[in-house]
């Protein structure tokens, strides 16, 4: 469940350089894999909003006073543009949140991988450009793996957690293209735009929870947390969206931003490591063999797409 920083230009970066911004940009997609299995043991049905809510209100004033400075250069179209994009990202992270309490973690963090898949094919299909077929082909094998994925126990539907994160997968993709596509924001500092578009959910997420039948309030689920769930909530707010965060804007001037994307690609990997390792879930074989898929299929897209 990974947060979105505004791309960066940067001079070509020192191999030395490089090698040594790789490490804490791969720790940052170990925990964006850690992150699907972390929100399925804080969150139930019943808690979706009030844990997002709690989860970016924690983070939102380290942000604010971090780059209070900058935030008060951004312009009204500058402004305008990432509350936007804050729209789209907070029902990313509704359909993410609501997905993962209905699907398990590792198919969570499977599944939407294929962001990295749709991505393209949506550029092409805004550009009127047909994609190669290389990339065509590992489309192909990544849907494939996705059905493979959710037939676990045999020939099912896929889950309503499913298709709930396929669906952010595209929200994701639709993310992407506005930020490409929106010229007020491509000046934006990057730690302004994320404070404003995580104000922007946030306020989307408050007002949510104010209305009848959105489930439990963030003060009542707060009181209900347990020392566990208080964990998995820190584990959320600081690793996942502020070290995250701030890592990938270190990085992206020390390396290239491809290099960056690289390392960040490998978050499906950790995701369904946590899910069997630590949450014990188990894919059975088709599950596997769709994993492996799924697996391929992205890191073929992403070579072909570049």
């Amino acid at each position: 469940m990974s947060t979105v920083a505004a791309p960066v230009s940067v001079p070509a970066p020192t191999r030395r350089g490089a090698w040594l911004a790789d490490l804490p940009v791969l720790l940052v997609a170990v925990v964006w894999g850690g992150s699907y299995l972390a929100a399925k043991g804080v969150t139930t049905s019943h808690t979706v909003i009030a844990v997002l809510v709690l989860r970016f209100a924690l983070v939102l004033p380290v942000l604010a006073v971090a780059g209070h400075r900058r935030l008060r250069a951004l312009t009204a179209a500058q402004l305008r543009g990432a509350g936007v994009l804050g729209l789209v990202l907070g029902g990313i992270f509704l359909l993410e949140t609501y997905g993962v309490v209905h699907t398990s973690a590792t198919n969570a963090g499977l599944i939407i991988s294929l962001t990295m898949i749709f991505t393209p094919l949506a550029e092409s299909a805004v550009r009127r450009k047909t994609p190669s077929a290389a990339f065509l082909g590992a489309a192909a094998v990544s849907v494939g793996g996705v059905v493979l994925l959710t037939q676990g126990a045999g020939l099912t539907a896929p889950s309503s957690g499913d298709l709930l994160i396929l669906a952010a997968a595209l929200a994701r993709t639709l993310h992407v293209l506005l930020m490409a596509r929106i010229k007020a924001v491509q000046e934006a500092d990057s730690l302004s735009l994320t404070t404003v578009q995580l104000g922007s959910a946030v306020a989307v997420f408050a007002v949510l929870a104010l209305l009848p039948g959105t489930g439990a309030s963030p003060w009542a689920a707060a009181a209900d947390f347990g020392a566990a769930e208080w964990a998995g909530l820190a584990f959320l707010s600081v690793f996942c969206t502020l070290f995250a965060f701030f890592v990938q804007m270190w990085a992206v001037r020390r390396t290239s931003p491809s290099r960056v994307s690289l390392l960040l690609g490998t978050e499906p990997l950790w995701a369904a490591a946590a899910g069997i390792a630590i949450g014990g879930e188990h894919l059975g074989t088709a599950g596997l063999a769709g994993a492996a898929l799924v697996l391929a299929g992205t890191a073929w897209g992403r070579r072909a797409a570049g």
